[in-house]
């Protein structure tokens, strides 16, 4: 075949491949075998390696393509992405549509226009000149990730299109047959399953190597037409729909001028939902004239002309085995229930959260009481109610003032008049910030360079830090503005930043600041859970089972990742492309083995020697027993270390010898 006739049969080639594509991936129907497509590919691959200068970005076997990323550039949006409030009534609804009526001319919405909301990750699709060039992440709404080798190889995403400028937004999902699929294809393989699918479609657009992307059955709902311009919603989804798009209401009625009608319709999909291919929690509305809509404006991050109805929670019963009380970071001390694990809207519940000592009064939650939990749209669950027929005999009302001197004995806490939470006494809301975010930065855990006392006072004082997630969205020209800071300063402490994004695992878990564990807890955690995933679900009988965790550091590890504004805090850092590095199975060269370091090394500072011993698998103690298997001895080594040392036997090794054995080990 000539170069001329490899150019036509190419075309034909991608044209066929592209409607089955389309057919398959879109429509969900299929016009030829996989094993013929499979065919098509290979012959079309097999063209283009011949003739490499007919390849072009919109072929089917571009895909996959290009190294490994070393990280995500940042985009800013054109048009922020914003996100929608939440309702979760008839009347909050009719609440919101009685609002918009007084500011739009003529005081009456002639129509509404609907789709089911998905549980994935928002992103936005460019094209020029009719082929994808772009693809970005929400990010803050403002500013991004650049995604776009990893949205490629989506394959229900078309890589060309009949327009020229475009950009459509849409959310990233797995469609709950392909999540089961793969999770059994998890256990024969002995690996770990997945949580849950919005979690694993964020974190799969967010791997570095496109390769893992493509290994995932990711889907692309398209939700809004950005560019061109619509009249209505409804005419925006038909353009996405022709340019060939999927979307999540392609057999379900959309528009709507009566009210009633729309309410119906919502209770109806209620009933159904469950059949749904994707999760869904709720239902979009939204004013269905695009030029009223953009008329009302946003306040804040959401828009007045459209809101997200919450279909009623989902409801289950299990029993209350512990109350543990987690310390936020404004120092406000929030109860939770830790429960005996139970599946609720899909997912497994092991924690409820019980607000405040007045709601657990008026509940009457006791520990070993059965209760009944419900989910509506928030990340933890919460106690509806008390079974009292089924309470066990002998139970006592919990003290929570007593709870609060038990489980954290050095503080002391106070309730501030005409409030309902109790907190730490004497200290502020931004003084507990800035110390979490020190520690985070600190050595110990992530060591980000120029994040020192001074300057985490200067980014919070400023208000361009409000939470650790605000660390990474953070723009070089924004903290050059600030007194203490240059270009080049500003510039290194967002790269220092940008390393921190793909930390260790127990590192994290050290960065975290919870309350009883450290740098060598963070490691046994770690080394047990292997994951953070698998470290959130853990259960008290797990942790307990750690040589070095008793009752107390469990129950602090147990409420800490059972507070709900801990569990946003790490939704929000993956979201910002926050990945954090799973424990490797391998067997790691000093496992077994217990060291000491005492002195000054020359070459480094203890803590860092620490955290080599630690990485490569050995446990670091502070005092000397028969177990340890060698002292590391720098300048001025503590004399008691050392006569012990002497006395049990224990061998030393100087700082020469302590270096051989990690650069050997490494």
């Amino acid at each position: 075949m000539n170069r001329e006739e490899a150019e036509k049969r190419i075309l034909k080639l991608r044209d066929l491949i592209n409607d089955y594509r389309y057919h398959y991936h879109v429509l969900d129907e299929s016009i030829m075998s996989e094993a013929a497509a499979d065919s098509l590919k290979h012959e079309l691959s097999l063209l283009e390696e011949q003739y490499p200068d007919l390849i072009t970005p919109d072929s089917p076997t571009q895909r996959v393509a290009g190294k490994p990323l070393d990280k995500f550039s940042k985009i800013t949006h054109e048009k922020r992405m914003i996100s929608l409030a939440d309702v979760f009534s008839e009347e909050e609804i009719k609440d919101w549509i009685t609002r918009n009526e007084k500011l739009i001319p003529g005081g009456k919405i002639e129509e509404f226009f609907t789709d089911i909301k998905m549980d994935g990750l928002a992103c936005s699709l460019k094209y020029r000149d009719g082929v994808f060039y772009q693809a970005v992440t929400r990010g803050d709404g403002l500013v991004g990730e650049d995604v776009t080798l990893n949205v490629k190889t989506i394959e229900n995403v078309p890589l060309k299109i009949d327009a020229d400028e475009v950009e459509v937004r849409g959310e990233i999902v797995i469609f709950k047959k392909d999540f089961e699929l793969l999770n059994e294809k998890q256990r024969k393989n002995g690996e770990a399953e997945f949580a849950n699918p919005r979690n694993l479609a964020a974190g799969s657009i967010r791997q570095l190597d496109p390769k893992v992307a493509a290994s995932r059955p990711l889907k692309f709902i398209a939700y809004d037409l950005v560019t061109p311009d619509s009249s209505t919603w409804a005419e925006a989804y038909e353009r996405l729909r022709e340019f060939g798009f999927q979307t999540s209401n392609e057999d379900h009625v959309f528009k709507f001028a009566e009210m009633s009608k729309m309410f119906r319709y919502i209770h109806e999909l209620d009933d159904y939902r469950k059949g749904l291919k994707f999760n869904t929690d709720g239902m979009v509305i939204k004013i269905n004239d695009r030029a009223v809509y953009d008329r009302l404006g946003i306040v804040g991050k959401t828009p007045r002309g459209a809101v997200a109805f919450k279909f009623p929670a989902e409801e289950s019963t299990t029993v209350v085995k512990d109350i543990v009380i987690s310390i936020g970071r404004t120092g406000a001390a929030t109860p939770v229930a830790i429960l005996e694990p139970v599946v609720v809207a899909g997912t497994t519940v092991r924690h409820a959260s019980l607000h405040n000592a007045d709601e657990i009064a008026r509940l009457d939650v006791r520990i070993g009481d059965t209760v009944i939990i419900y989910k509506a749209g928030d990340i933890i669950p919460q106690v509806k109610e008390v079974l009292l027929t089924l309470r066990p005999e002998g139970t006592s009302s919990f003290d929570y003032e007593k709870a609060l001197k038990e489980q954290y004995p050095e503080l002391e806490f106070e309730r501030p008049a005409g409030e309902v939470v109790y907190r730490v006494k004497g200290e502020s809301s931004d003084v507990i910030l800035k110390r979490a975010i020190e520690y985070y930065a600190s050595k110990p855990a992530l060591n980000i360079e120029g994040l020192g006392e001074k300057n985490v006072e200067a980014l919070i004082d400023t208000g361009l830090v409000n939470s650790i997630a605000d660390l990474y969205r953070l723009r070089e020209g924004d903290v050059a503005k600030l007194e203490r800071f240059g270009a080049i300063s500003a510039r290194n402490l967002i790269t220092a930043i940008d390393v921190s994004r793909k930390p260790k695992l127990a590192k994290f878990i050290t960065a975290l600041g919870i309350r009883h564990v450290g740098a060598a807890t963070a490691v046994s955690l770690a080394r047990r859970f292997k994951s953070l995933n698998a470290l959130i679900e853990a259960s008290e009988e797990e942790l307990l089972s750690i040589d070095d965790i008793g009752k107390v550091v469990a129950e602090s590890i147990l409420a800490w990742f059972s507070d709900e504004d801990n569990l946003k805090m790490l939704t929000e850092l993956q979201e910002l492309g926050v990945e954090v590095q799973s424990e490797s199975d391998a067997v790691l060269p000093l496992a077994g083995k217990s060291y000491i370091v005492t002195g000054t090394l020359a070459s480094m500072g203890r803590e860092e020697a620490e955290d080599k011993l630690r990485e490569l698998g050995a446990t670091v103690t502070s005092s000397v027993t028969k177990n340890t298997t060698a002292l590391i001895v720098g300048e001025k080594p503590g004399k008691s270390k050392t006569d012990k040392a002497e006395k049990l036997g224990i061998g030393t090794m100087g700082e020469a010898e302590f270096l051989r054995l990690i650069n050997e080990e490494e």
